[in-house]
C-alpha cells in the first residue's frame, strides 16, 4: 500500500540528515527495506533520482540536495501547525526584516498578515532605499532589486521590476511630449533623492544609458509622494512600475519613451548568510516568497 507522502518525506530527509539508511531506520523505528522502498516510492513520484548509492555509502544527488532544503522547511511548517504549544516556543522571537522604502505599498499589507497568522513573532520592519548594513544592522532577511553580488546571501528571485519614465495626460497636453532623451532639459522634472550623495537619482535606461535630472521642480524622499507629484502634473519622472500602473490602466498617466526603457531589474528575497536558520524566519521567508512570486 503507498505510503502518505508526507511520511515519504519524513522519512527521506530523516535519511539525507544521517547520510545512512540503517542510521534512519533505527531513528524511525523501521527496517531499512522501508526506508529503501520510501525513497524509491519518493523517486518514482518526483521523477527524478534522490541518491547516489554504492555498497559503502549514500549520498544526495543535486535534486536530493534541494529537495532536502526544501523539504525541511515544509515538514517544520506542519511540526508547527500540528504541534502548537511547541510552535509558540520554537516561534516566540524577533524577526528582522530590510526592503526599499518604495515596497511599502506591497509589504505592508502582507506583514500585517502574517503578524495575524503568528502573534508570537514580532516584526522588525527596516524600509530604506539605502542599502542595509545586514550585519551591524542583524537583519534575518531582506528584499533588493538590481543584483545581489554578495556572494554569501541565499537569494531567489521573486519578481521583476520595470522602470517607466511617466508624465500625467494633462502635464503633455500642456508642455508637449519629449521625442528623446535631450529634449528632457525642456520639461520640468521630478525625483527621488539619493541619500547617499544628496542629489537626484539617477535615470537608467536601455542599453546602460543614464540621464541625471537637473533643475528638478519637485524633489522628495519618497517614491509614493513623487509618484503623488506626477500625478498632479509637476512634471516628468522615472517611477517603478507598480507605483504607476494603475495610472496608467486609468489614463492618468503615459508612458514616455517606452523604447528607451531599460531591461527590468531582479527582484529578489534574501537571507543574508548560509547555515542554520530559525523555524520564524523560515516561515516569513517561504510566506513572502509566495505571496511576491504569485502576485508578480
Amino acid at each position: 500500500m503507498a505510503q502518505n507522502k508526507l511520511e515519504l518525506l519524513r522519512i527521506f530527509c530523516n535519511a539525507a540528515e544521517l547520510g545512512n539508511f540503517k542510521a534512519c531506520a533505527s531513528k524511525l523505528a523501521i527496517s531499512p527495506q522501508a526506508v529503501t522502498r520510501a525513497v524509491q516510492q519518493l523517486e518514482r513520484l518526483t521523477g527524478e533520482v534522490l541518491f547516489h548509492r554504492n555498497t559503502r555509502q549514500v549520498r544526495l544527488t543535486q535534486f536530493g540536495e534541494q529537495l532536502f532544503a526544501d523539504g525541511r522547511v515544509q515538514l517544520a511548517q506542519v511540526e508547527a501547525l500540528l504541534s502548537p504549544r511547541q510552535a509558540s516556543a520554537d516561534l516566540a522571537g524577533v524577526v528582522r526584516i530590510a526592503a526599499p522604502a518604495a515596497f511599502r505599498m506591497i509589504l505592508t499589507p502582507l506583514l500585517m498578515e502574517f503578524a495575524r497568522l503568528y502573534p508570537q513573532i514580532q516584526l522588525d520592519i527596516r524600509l530604506s532605499d539605502q542599502h542595509s548594513d545586514v550585519v551591524d544592522e542583524q537583519i534575518d532577511l531582506g528584499i533588493r532589486a538590481g543584483l545581489l553580488r554578495d556572494q554569501s546571501f541565499v537569494a531567489v528571485p521573486i519578481s521583476q521590476v520595470e522602470l517607466w519614465l511617466v508624465a500625467s495626460a494633462d502635464y503633455l497636453a500642456e508642455h508637449g511630449t519629449p521625442n528623446d532623451l535631450t529634449e528632457l532639459a525642456n520639461h520640468h522634472i521630478t525625483s527621488v533623492l539619493d541619500a547617499s550623495t544628496g542629489r537626484p537619482w539617477t535615470w537608467f535606461f536601455r542599453g546602460g544609458e543614464t540621464y541625471t535630472p537637473r533643475q528638478v521642480r519637485f524633489l522628495v524622499n519618497d517614491a509614493e509622494q513623487e509618484t503623488a507629484a506626477i500625478v498632479a502634473g509637476l512634471g516628468i519622472g522615472q517611477v517603478a512600475d507598480f507605483f504607476a500602473k494603475p495610472f496608467i490602466e486609468s489614463g492618468t498617466l503615459q508612458r514616455i519613451l517606452p523604447h528607451l526603457e531599460p531591461e527590468p531589474w531582479p527582484l529578489s528575497l534574501y537571507r543574508p548568510q548560509r547555515g542554520p536558520v530559525s523555524l520564524r524566519v523560515r516561515l516569513l521567508f517561504d510566506y513572502l516568497k509566495a505571496k511576491l512570486s504569485a502576485a508578480n
